[in-house]
């Protein structure tokens, strides 16, 4: 290990560069579909060593050694999003004609400016660079609070966060209900980059041992927290999912939009299987009703047809607002909740838009430049000011998640633990069967694990489920299947951690470790002098 960790170290030129990009690159493999997390050691100890060599010009000083590190930070960052999210180019394909010359700025534009946040990772680490355990303290701490910051800066993207990639089971989820995704990144960062302390050998011995602790731990409370009975439901509601399996070629026809509707409602019709209750509430996807619902009358009057009495239906749809005269009326991504009369009952509305996707930043320098929304809308949408729970006539209430809005986990509601649970709606069939949806869907779970409620998640292709408060997966639909899943929801888990104490972990967390890398620092500084 000391000899590999020397020629990592003396690397430079383009070998350097190479060796920094496929650090990241490999750590790709630690996320749905593969979930081999152990590929997250071999970046993150690469990435220790390619830090450790590097060098500032010999007039240079701290600003010299920390713009090096940043590079290397960002060529790590850069490799880590290109494998990951290569798949986001598959949306631009639907439209080759009018999209295809934004394909690069998917795949690469948007992981060289995620890569930002790594590069400024491993230069804020830099500031506290020693020669043993510390510097691994350093980097945990740093990769910690940017994977935070990335969650809310610039709109946010927290996908594919590095403390995700040490929760490829339930087992391996429950720490975040204790310590929040970000606090996960810390610990995922320390126990990945510890390796490296076998080609150094400084601090081998404790930074190994803390990482061990700190995996016991998070397996130990994992299997605890498994055997853990959830609370006991209160008139549990039965749930249907349809998963109607259209490609979104399909769905951009204007021709096919009857059918399309008339697809939701047979699937929904379907009989209940024997020894099963009929489903309380059935849910369709996002988006599933293809057209104005408020301006067709019939189709309301259809979709009553097809609810048995007492039924809620709950679908994606683009709701209009009239925004008075002599305005364009204003657009919104939207789940409604339909009773058995054929009436809607509740409504709630997108918060957290997608860029170019529902939305362009800048709109009025952009357009002129000729970039525009990948959906089709005049104006694109208008965001919610805030996130509205849906009440049943039950009264349990449904937060509703739609798309991308599901990783984020700023945008949970501080009550969400008086819910019945969270609907994740979602329209995955732009990406193909590529390594989105699986990935999408591993973050549904652990949002589920966090909140501890259960997630309902309906997607048009897949990937559809019923998930737990644990994160177990009760019933689903693969990818590209068409069907239904009928299922019985379970009640909340035990003993929940608020989002507060989540962040309060956190924040105490980061700043644990940041004293310990500060106190190295200091003992390197007094060896020196």
């Amino acid at each position: 290990m000391e000899r590999l960790a020397g020629k990592i170290m003396l690397c430079s030129g383009f070998g350097r560069i190479c060796t920094a990009f496929l650090a990241g690159a490999v750590g790709a493999l630690a996320f749905p579909p593969f979930g081999f997390f152990a590929a997250l050691f071999i970046s993150f100890t690469l990435l220790v060593w390619l830090i450790d060599g590097t060098t500032g010009t010999p007039d240079g000083g701290a600003w010299s050694r920390g713009w090096k590190t940043f590079v290397i930070g960002w060529l790590f960052g850069f490799g880590y999003f290109v494998a990951g999210l290569w798949w986001l180019g598959n949306a631009l394909l639907l439209e080759a004609d009018e999209f295809a010359w934004a394909l690069p700025l998917a795949i690469f534009g948007l992981p060289a400016c995620l890569a930002i946040f790594y590069g400024l990772a491993v230069m804020l680490a830099n500031l506290l660079w020693s020669d043993g355990w510390g510097r691994i303290a350093a980097l945990a701490a740093s990769f910690g609070v940017i994977e935070w910051l990335r969650s809310f800066v610039l709109t946010g993207f927290p996908w594919n966060t590095v403390g995700s990639g040490l929760m490829p089971i339930p087992p391996m989820m429950q720490t975040s209900n204790l310590i929040g995704i970000f606090g996960m990144s810390i610990m995922a960062v320390f126990i990945f980059s510890s390796p490296a302390l076998l080609g150094t050998k400084k601090g081998m011995i404790a930074g190994l041992s803390i990482a061990a602790v700190m995996m016991a731990f998070h397996f130990g409370y994992g299997a605890y927290r498994l055997q853990q009975p959830l609370s006991p439901p209160n008139d549990a509601l039965t749930v249907r999912i349809v998963q109607p399996g259209i490609d979104q070629s399909r769905k951009m026809l204007n021709a096919d939009r009857a059918e399309i509707f008339k697809e939701h409602l047979r699937l929904s019709a379907l009989p209940t299987p024997e020894g099963q209750k009929r489903p309380d509430i059935i849910v369709w996807p996002e988006t599933s009703v293809p057209f104005i619902l408020t301006q067709n009358p019939d189709a309301l009057e259809d979709i009553a047809k097809t609810l048995k009495d007492g039924q809620i239906l709950l679908t994606g749809a683009v709701r209009m607002e009239d925004a008075g005269a002599g305005n364009a009326p204003r657009y919104y991504n939207s789940v409604y909740a339909i009773d058995s009369e054929g009436q809607i009952i509740g409504a709630t509305d997108k918060v957290h838009l997608v860029p170019f996707g529902e939305y362009v930043p800048f709109e009025n320098v952009l357009r002129h430049l000729g970039i525009d929304n990948l959906i089709s809308l005049p104006g694109g949408f208008s965001p919610a000011a805030t996130r509205d729970a849906i009440t049943l006539p039950s009264g349990k209430k449904l937060y509703s998640f739609i798309c991308y809005e599901i990783i984020f986990p700023g945008e949970v509601p501080a009550d969400i633990s008086t819910s019945t649970a969270i609907v994740n709606v979602t329209n995955d069939g732009w990406f193909g069967n590529t390594p989105g949806p699986y990935q999408h869907l591993q973050q549904a779970r652990i949002r589920a694990v966090e909140t501890g409620v259960p997630v309902i998640r309906a997607a048009n292709t897949g990937i559809s489920a019923i998930i737990d408060p644990m994160g177990r997966i009760v019933a689903g639909l693969d990818y590209g299947q068409k069907g239904i899943i009928d299922s019985t929801l379970s009640g909340l888990s035990t003993g929940i951690v608020t989002a507060d104490m989540r962040q309060i972990h956190f924040w105490l967390f980061f700043g644990l470790l940041l004293v310990c890398a500060v106190i190295a620092r200091m003992g390197l500084m007094n060896r020196k002098n």
